[in-house]
């Protein structure tokens, strides 16, 4: 991790009005200006996409063009020295990361969510504001898991799912499922990805 300056944002036409405000950053176009960020000597880049799948797709994309995605780091996030981030990871503030944890590449751990020690989270998984997981917990690529959810020790939730804000996890989560509630129960399988 290192510092590096903002030139601006890639942001989709629909999205233009709605994102130069709350980024706070020069809008460059959209994903048609990739090549020429890139004859420009731009070479990081950063995927800040709250979808799971959008933010892997659009992080492969970068990734075939030759960019190299680097990682953001709030001041206030916590990270132990025997922790591993990788690439295109965003820390907020409050987040913690605790000893032997593994990160994956291109996830969100949102603002106050706890990630205990040697967990396993994948690669795009999205851990939401609060949310706690406890000691070796592993987490599929690709899922979300909700607002003040609670996963228990030695845990594992699939690829793909979704674990609904507040619920609390004590059994594994299969692939591709919506869990809610205390304790957290499947309420619907979510299509194919």
């Amino acid at each position: 991790m290192g510092d590096y300056e903002l030139a601006g944002c890639l942001v989709d036409n629909e999205f233009k009005e709605s994102a130069h405000p709350a980024l706070r950053a020069r809008v460059l176009g959209g994903r048609e200006h990739l090549v020429g960020l890139q004859r420009s000597g731009v070479g990081h880049a950063f995927v800040a996409i709250g979808d799971c799948l959008a933010r892997l797709r659009v992080a492969e994309m970068f990734t075939r063009a030759g960019f190299e995605l680097v990682s953001l780091v709030h001041p206030k996030a916590i990270i132990s020295i025997s922790a591993t981030i990788g690439s295109g990871t965003v820390l907020m503030a409050g987040a913690i990361v605790n000893a032997q944890a593994r990160i994956g590449a291109n996830v969100i751990l949102n603002t106050a969510c706890s990630i205990d020690h040697d967990c396993q989270v994948s690669d795009g998984v999205h851990i939401c504001p609060g949310a706690r997981l406890a000691g070796r917990v592993k987490v599929g690529t690709g899922t979300w898991v909700g607002l003040g959810a609670s996963v228990c020790d030695h845990m594992e939730i699939g690829s793909h799912s979704i674990v609904g804000a507040g619920a609390v996890v004590i059994e594994n989560v299969p692939d591709n499922v919506v869990v809610v509630g205390v304790p957290a129960r499947i309420i619907r399988k979510i299509k194919d990805v």
